[in-house]
């Protein structure tokens, strides 16, 4: 019995230097076993350079169609949302008034005609009359003359010939007067023409009615818009661009758009105006982009992105943006050498929006250069080992 107990006891001091050595080699393979990283190479790769942006759609050109006088709706003939031609009638209001005053005018002009017409009539007749008169005046001078008549009865044709002289001048004057009164009725003949045609309101060019303010029966007043008329060729996106991102965009620059109501669709588009002054707090300059075709749809004050093509490249060297570091005041990589990190800096170029980066220079291009999670990475310190695996 007792050579059993001291075989037992035996046995377990021969197991303890065995699950030491288990320990041990438990832990070389987990905890303390080189952190295991995945790694990538320089590949050449067509990169292209986007600058972002954030806005709203917005249109260069929005009319507001509206009446001249004051009036009542009394038809419409567009809604908001209504594609519309130059020309095409919109809307009228009452004009009751407006006909009763042209049939006044137009009366007026025919009074004025009716009295030329006599005026004329009268004075061809003391046109008349003073030939004769003009005639007899003289016959009867030169009868006088020679004593056949009396200087009395000569005088009296004198006086006939002045009167008939008088009445040519002052048919003349009527017609004048008679004149003058036609060009006022005609104005006004015209002002009321106007006035009947204000009445009826078209549209003044080609476009989209965005907003319809008024409706039937209401009373619009000069200058307060029925309609608002937006050319859809002026419609664009006004982004917000950071200032340190504006290299390289400028004016015909092709972009792509998407709007907040059509995820996943991106319109084609290009840079038609970059502003001059910066927003002083945000540090955005606004550039404005438009759609290139024009929409057909659309939606003014839509949130939207825009994705400028700054730059372009073909068969760059280039690496995922996700295996650059930044260390201090340099830009790098972590790569893996006889199994160990360290730590190069490396001269960038163009960030493409797929995650590639541009690698300008400091790799030769066969290096193992490590891509992992940025957490993981900070942990990074030159000489650590580590295990490349996938």
């Amino acid at each position: 019995m007792e050579l059993l107990n001291k075989l037992s006891r035996k046995k377990q001091y021969l197991l303890w230097p065995l699950v030491l050595v288990a320990v041990v080699t438990l832990l070389k393979v987990t905890l303390l076993a080189p952190p295991r990283v995945k790694v990538v190479k320089l590949e050449r790769r067509d990169l292209q350079a986007q600058v972002y942006g954030n806005g709203t759609v917005e249109a260069k050109v929005v009319v507001g169609v509206s009446s001249k006088i004051t009036g009542k709706i009394v038809e419409l003939h567009a809604d908001q949302g209504d594609w519309v031609k130059r020309g095409q009638l919109l809307a009228r209001l009452e004009n009751d008034d407006f006909i009763q005053q042209q049939r006044q005018a137009e009366a007026g002009v025919n009074k004025s005609v009716a009295n030329a017409n006599v005026e004329q009539a009268n004075l061809q007749k003391a046109q008349a009359n003073l030939v004769l008169a003009e005639k007899n005046g003289q016959r009867f001078r030169s009868l006088a003359e020679k004593n056949l008549v009396s200087r009395l009865e000569a005088e009296q044709y004198e006086n006939i010939y002045q009167v008939a002289k008088a009445e040519v001048a002052r048919c003349t004057a009527a017609i004048q007067s008679v004149q003058m009164d036609q060009a006022a009725n005609t104005a006004s003949l015209g002002f009321a023409h106007s006035r009947v045609a204000d009445t009826i309101i078209y549209a003044p060019a080609d476009g989209v009615i965005i907003n319809r303010s008024l409706e039937k029966g209401a009373t619009v007043t000069p200058g307060m818009a029925i309609f608002s008329l937006a050319d859809p060729r002026t419609v664009w996106v006004k982004a917000n661009v950071d200032e340190s991102q504006l290299q390289g965009v400028t004016v015909g620059k092709k972009a792509m758009i998407a709007i907040r109501s059509e995820p996943g669709v991106q319109f084609p588009g290009q840079v038609a105006r970059i502003a001059h002054e910066s927003d002083r707090v945000t540090e955005e300059l606004e550039v404005d982009v438009a759609f290139s075709p024009p929409l057909q749809t659309f939606r003014l004050g839509e949130q939207s992105d825009v994705y400028i093509l700054a730059a372009t490249k073909t068969g760059v060297a280039s690496l995922p943006a996700a295996s650059l570091v930044t260390k201090g005041k340099s830009r790098g990589v972590w790569t893996v050498a006889d199994g160990r990190l360290r730590f190069k800096v490396v001269t960038t170029g163009i960030e493409d929006r797929r995650n590639f980066t541009e690698i300008l220079g400091g790799l030769t291009g066969n290096e193992q250069v490590v891509l992992a999670p940025p957490q993981q990475m900070l942990k990074f310190s030159d000489g650590k080992r580590v295990k490349v695996g996938q």
